[in-house]
Formats: structure tokens, C-alpha cells, sequence
């Protein structure tokens, strides 16, 4: 759309609030446009993506504002360097020392800056994944999530064919195409607004990342079983564990935040699910977990994590979260974990997951899990999903443990960044 004047300002003054606010930028975002109704999609879209563009590159900006690093100047650097406005459509927000300054930031150098400042890492974050990724592999990884997430949705199989949707939305002019894994994924170009598509409002599809499909199927939930989504939030998950169960057997959704499990109402609603039974819980030791100890044929746990697995949707997750968040994470993750395998009857399977790339999180919170719990084993991820048609040589590759946990990562599989491990109860 075309830039102006206006709208640089709705931008700088979103900016300037995102950065001073302790809130997830999300919740800015959208508190912002409801106070500014008077702005149309596609300038909300111009003015969402580059404030998002500045959280995502906000390290390398900074070092192209050289002392003066100011809101204003991040967004000018942004709009140049990264989105490519030219010299022509910004002179009518630019004074002339701003002009002077933005053609020495568009000679700054990337390559001359340190690893860390170029790839837009905190330090710490560099060093973590350092440890465990190629410098190659590495770069490759944040610029994946540098780059906007797609917009995927997820065929609900109790309503439509993914083919039938395919085929209506198509029709309807948004450029849709299958997913690459998941059976039930639909990914579409841009970002359209779906919510008052006729087939999201009768429940056929929802929005959901492909990745996080595909821990449902690493579940495997069958029709008559009983399963629990320990961390259910606002159920994305646990509507398609329950589609996969067909509606059949007993589905528990956990979690303490009755606020997040309020989302999953009308959701469920839409959804034509029956079997789903939303429960708040005071902690990982409530009772109604004491009550089913053992009875479960299935669990996931979907944890509670940094979340810098989703820094291509929430960039600013990255300036704040620290080590010290995550050493309290890990120490929590543990709890949740084992108060969940009580659940897990003999035989059953219990699935452990966060959209996190640290070890921290993922492999050496499950090693120690399954150190302290040998009634469980490990079982392979790849093979699980394999045996349902599901071919992940990408994510093998990344895991170079012949496929043993499922790691996604954006730059190959095209997903948030998701780690999940399968374990079975002996």
C-alpha cells in the first residue's frame, strides 16, 4: 500500500509504546488498534509488520543508529534497510540531518558487525544455540526466524476434507496450498482475514501452525480412549486430539489460567466436538490429577516455555527472556512432566513438547526425566509419525539421532521451532 505520512505516524507512535511496555507485544499491538479504529486492514497490516520488523532486527538496527538509538531512528533504518522504502517515498517524514544519517546507516556493513549483532540474538541466546548449531546452520536458523511466520490453518476431519476446503478457498481468491507434513494442514499466501470466512465460522478449519499439528499426531489419540492436554491453554491443540478421536472416548483439558480455557469455548462450539472436558487446575498437584493417576492411555504435555520457537510471530520474546527465566522454566517443565506420567496407564503413551530450540527446555529435561523415571522409555518420534503417512526426513536430519525426538526448525521444515520427545510406559 502506499506509504504516507499518516500512517508513519501510527507506526512511530506504536513503536515507541511497544518498546517502553513490559506487555507481549502482541497484546500492545492489538490494545493500539482498538483504540484506532479508524485505520483499515491493510494499513494495520503495513503498520503491524513494521513495528514486528524492528522487534525481529532490533540488535543490527541499533547498530546502524550508531549513538542515537531512538524509536524513530530504528523504525527510519527498518523501513530502508529491511523494507526496502526508498530515499523518494520517505523524504516526506525525513529532515535533512535524518537524510544525511539514513545513507551512512545503509552503508553499514552486516558482515563487519559481531556474529551475535548481525544475526539479532541477545548474547546469551547466541552462546545457547552456538553450543548445539554450526555457525552455518546457525545463520541459517536466525534468519528463519527473522522472517514473518505463514498463516496455516487446520481442516477440523469431523466437518470438511482438507481438499474440499482447498477447493473453497481457492475459489474464494485466497491463494491456499497443502502443507507440507501435517494430513490436516492448509498454509495460505499473505495474510488474509479469515475470521469471517463462512468455513471457520461452521467450525471446518482453524488457525494453527503446522507444527504444532503435528504433535497431535505424534499423540496418536485413538476413538474410546481416555487422553489428557495437560497444558491446554486455548485448546488449538486439544480440538484436533479430539477430531482425531473422533469425538469418541473422554478428553481432559488441564490448565490453571481459566482465562486461557475461556478461549477454548466458542472454539469448541464451532468445533462439533463432544468429548471434551475443560478443567482448571490449581496447580500440577491438584486433585483431579491425584484422581486419574494411572488411567490415562495418552497425555501431552505441550509446557509452559521461553517460547523462542515462535521469535518468527513474537520477536520481542527474545529481548525478554534470559537465562535466568529459563533456568525457573526448566525446574517447572520437570514438575509438569512427572505430575503428567502419573497420569500415563501401563502402555500408554505420554508425548512431552515446547515450541523452544534450547537444550535447557527440550533434550536434557527429558534425558534427566527418563533417568529418574525407568518405567518409561523412549520411544522414536520419526516412526511414530511415519507409521501414519508422515514423512519427516528434514526434521531427522536436525535431529541426528535417526529421527529418536521430532526438533522443527523454520529455516527447514518451515514450522515455528518445536521439540518433542515419545515416551511409553513399560
Amino acid at each position: 500500500m502506499r506509504f504516507t505520512p499518516t500512517l508513519f505516524k501510527h507506526t512511530e507512535a506504536l513503536l515507541a509504546e511497544l518498546l517502553r511496555s513490559t506487555f507481549p507485544a502482541d497484546l500492545v499491538v492489538s490494545r493500539y488498534f482498538r483504540q484506532h479504529r479508524e485505520l483499515g486492514h491493510s494499513e494495520r497490516g503495513f503498520v503491524a509488520e513494521s513495528v514486528y520488523s524492528v522487534l525481529r532486527r532490533k540488535r543490527s538496527l541499533s547498530a546502524r543508529c550508531f549513538d542515537d538509538v531512538t524509536s524513530r531512528r530504528l523504525l527510519l533504518a527498518s523501513l530502508a534497510c529491511v523494507q526496502g522504502l526508498n530515499r523518494r517515498e520517505l523524504d516526506a517524514v525525513l529532515s535533512e540531518a535524518e537524510g544525511k544519517w539514513l545513507a551512512q546507516a545503509k552503508a553499514v556493513r552486516l558482515d563487519d558487525l559481531p556474529p551475535a549483532v548481525r544475526l539479532d540474538l541477545p548474547d546469551w541466546l547466541y552462546e545457547a544455540l552456538s553450543a548445539h548449531y554450526a555457525a552455518p546452520e546457525l545463520e541459517a536458523l536466525a534468519g528463519g526466524l527473522s522472517q514473518p511466520a505463514p498463516l496455516d490453518l487446520r481442516v477440523n476431519p469431523l466437518k470438511a476434507g482438507r481438499a474440499e476446503v482447498l477447493a473453497r478457498l481457492n475459489a474464494d481468491g485466497l491463494a491456499a496450498e497443502p502443507c507440507r507434513y501435517s494430513p490436516l494442514g492448509i498454509r495460505l499466501a499473505g495474510k488474509p482475514s479469515i475470521s469471517r470466512h463462512p468455513l471457520f465460522l461452521d467450525g471446518s478449519f482453524e488457525v494453527q501452525d503446522e507444527g504444532s499439528q503435528l504433535l497431535g499426531f505424534l499423540l496418536q489419540p485413538k476413538r474410546g480412549e481416555m487422553v489428557a492436554d495437560f497444558c491446554a491453554g486455548a485448546g488449538g491443540k486439544t480440538l484436533l486430539l479430539g477430531a482425531l478421536m473422533r469425538s469418541q472416548g473422554r478428553l481432559y483439558a488441564f490448565d490453571v489460567a481459566e482465562k486461557r480455557l475461556a478461549k477454548l469455548k466458542p472454539r469448541l462450539a464451532r468445533s462439533g466436538l463432544s468429548n471434551v472436558h475443560p478443567a482448571r487446575i490449581e496447580s500440577e498437584k491438584d486433585i483431579k490429577i491425584k484422581r486419574l493417576a494411572g488411567k490415562l492411555d495418552r497425555v501431552l504435555v505441550d509446557a509452559p516455555c521461553s517460547g523462542l520457537g515462535t521469535l518468527r510471530r513474537n520477536p520481542d520474546l527474545k529481548w525478554r527472556q534470559s537465562p535466568e527465566n529459563v533456568a525457573e522454566l526448566s525446574v517447572k517443565q520437570a514438575a509438569i512432566l512427572h505430575a503428567a506420567s502419573t497420569l500415563v496407564k501401563q502402555g500408554g503413551r505420554l508425548v512431552y513438547a515446547t515450541c523452544s530450540l534450547l537444550e535447557a527446555e527440550n533434550e536434557s529435561l527429558v534425558s534427566a526425566f527418563l533417568a529418574t523415571h525407568p518405567e518409561f522409555v523412549s520411544q522414536s518420534a520419526a516412526e511414530v509419525l511415519l507409521k501414519q503417512g508422515i514423512e519427516m526426513g528434514g526434521a531427522e536430519a536436525a535431529d541426528g539421532e535417526g529421527g529418536e525426538r521430532l526438533r522443527l526448525l523454520p529455516h527447514r521444515q518451515g514450522t515455528d521451532g518445536f521439540f518433542a520427545a515419545v515416551m511409553e510406559r513399560r
